[in-house]
């Protein structure tokens, strides 16, 4: 089966400059380090790039970084770093941006953001200037901030938007699992009534701290599939950020076998559930993406 990883960070701190990487994932995470932890079931590998948020000044170093390497890593698309709310400076950090044909989209990381920020005038209006060229934005926010998604996608209803890690409702551990909540999926169905909107499943093994089971999951992404529907699911790793997880001494360690195990377990859930495996592991990113 063809693999398109719809959420692949890269990154090397001795290259550029990150202010939040700590523990098991403060080291390079690069070109061997993706080797080392390919899908073996997988005939073809390629990836989409999603930003790893360098601190602001990188942005474009990062695609630059990520784009010369490109080739040998499968990467086909990158997803890059941007503020949105800057201006003028927005403006030209796009235009920066065009000069690299890889970038298909960008993001502006809003998870630790002010609630409303995405709705803010000046957001709006750079997200305008994405949608004018072409390219996606990736939302990743918290369950809480779900409505701003909505209100975002219906005031651009041209810009097409993926929603990141499911929008990271609590999942709890595969020890004490969580149920989704009325909330969550009250939200979630809200942005899903929005066409142009798509679900990346992937970042769930990191809500859970690394302690997961795919019985402890599967709420979440029927929830997801019901709603969206299998034709606006997209397979993603997250990786490294969903490869870190408990050890026997209790410390969080990186875990090599993770982006493996997400991958074989997403593709047991989807066959279970009648899902087109090729679409969700590969063709509706390549199609959303417009690779």
């Amino acid at each position: 089966m063809r693999t398109l990883d719809s959420h692949l960070h890269l990154w090397d701190p001795d290259a550029l400059t990150y202010a939040w990487l700590d523990g098991p994932l403060a080291g390079r995470f690069a070109d061997p380090e993706l080797d080392a932890v390919r899908v073996d079931s997988a005939t073809e590998e390629r990836a989409v790039f999603v930003q790893a948020e360098t601190t602001e000044d990188d942005f474009l170093a990062e695609v630059q970084w990520v784009a010369a390497r490109a080739s040998h890593l499968g990467v086909v698309g990158i997803v890059a770093g941007a503020r949105l709310d800057r201006g003028t400076d927005t403006t030209v950090h796009l235009e920066s941006l065009s000069a690299e044909p890889l970038v298909v989209g960008v993001r502006h990381l809003l998870q630790d953001e002010a609630d409303a920020v995405a709705l803010s005038s000046a957001f709006i209006t750079g997200a305008r200037e994405v949608a004018a060229r072409g390219w996606s934005f990736d939302a990743c926010v918290r369950a809480e901030q779900l409505p701003d998604v909505a209100r975002l996608s219906g005031a651009i209803p041209e810009l097409r938007i993926v929603l990141d890690h499911l929008g990271k409702p609590a999942v709890g551990t595969a020890g004490s699992p969580l149920a989704p909540t009325v909330e969550w999926e009250r939200d979630l169905a809200e942005l899903a009534r929005h066409p142009q909107v798509h679900c990346k499943v992937s970042g769930l093994p990191a809500e859970a701290g690394g302690d997961w089971s795919l019985a402890q999951l599967e709420p979440f992404l029927d929830v997801a599939a019901d709603l969206f529907g299998p034709e606006r699911l997209m397979w993603g790793t997250d990786w490294p950020v969903s490869a870190v997880g408990p050890a026997a001494s209790g410390a969080a360690t990186y875990q090599p076998d993770a982006r493996r195990r997400w991958a074989e377990a997403v593709a047991e859930w989807a066959q279970s559930r009648g899902i087109d495996q090729q679409a969700l592991f590969h063709d509706t990113a390549a199609v959303f993406y417009r690779l």
